[in-house]
């Protein structure tokens, strides 16, 4: 798939990420240890992506679809994995899974019904990183970090936030 084909597909499913946020509530998903409520739909926030969180939302939607076996292209989370995700990343994904019993990408048994997104820093290494904001049904939010490669835009990294300073 293209760059260009897949920064249409990005725009897509940020749409369709807005619209989760706007409305829709398809999975009951209890609130996770630590979350805090949402300020304010993300939806109503204009904001134009950075192609590294165009493709966070859409390996987030992409991943989203193929949990909720609605994925168009039939994909499954492991299809998905393999065409976002570096093979060292996708491999620690699954270690994480293991120990935490936990959807490793979610970092939850839950699904979450709806995202926002917004660019933390571009580091001069080449890469960028995206925090992805969860939104869970009763509300409250949960943030991913994500590290993309500028070049290629292939995700190398994915974790809880990190630790505040003391």
């Amino acid at each position: 798939m293209s760059h260009r084909t897949k920064l249409r597909s990005a725009v897509a499913a940020a749409a369709c990420c807005a619209a989760l946020m706007a409305g829709t509530t398809l999975l009951a998903s209890p609130a996770q240890a630590g979350s805090r409520p949402a300020a304010a739909p993300a939806a109503a926030v204009a904001h134009r992506q950075t192609r590294p969180e165009a493709q966070v939302t859409l390996f987030f939607s992409d991943y989203r679809d193929a949990v909720l076996q609605q994925h168009s292209e039939g994909k499954s989370t492991v299809d998905v994995r393999k065409e976002y995700l570096t093979p060292e990343l996708d491999d620690a994904l699954t270690e994480w899974s293991a120990t935490h019993q936990k959807d490793p990408v979610f970092r939850s048994q839950n699904v979450p019904n709806g995202c926002t997104w917004r660019t933390a820093d571009t580091s001069p290494e080449g890469h960028s990183t995206v925090i992805l904001t969860q939104t869970w049904d009763d509300g409250t939010t949960t943030d991913v970090w994500y590290q993309v490669r500028l070049d290629g835009l292939l995700i190398d990294g994915l974790t809880d936030p990190p630790a505040p300073v003391a």
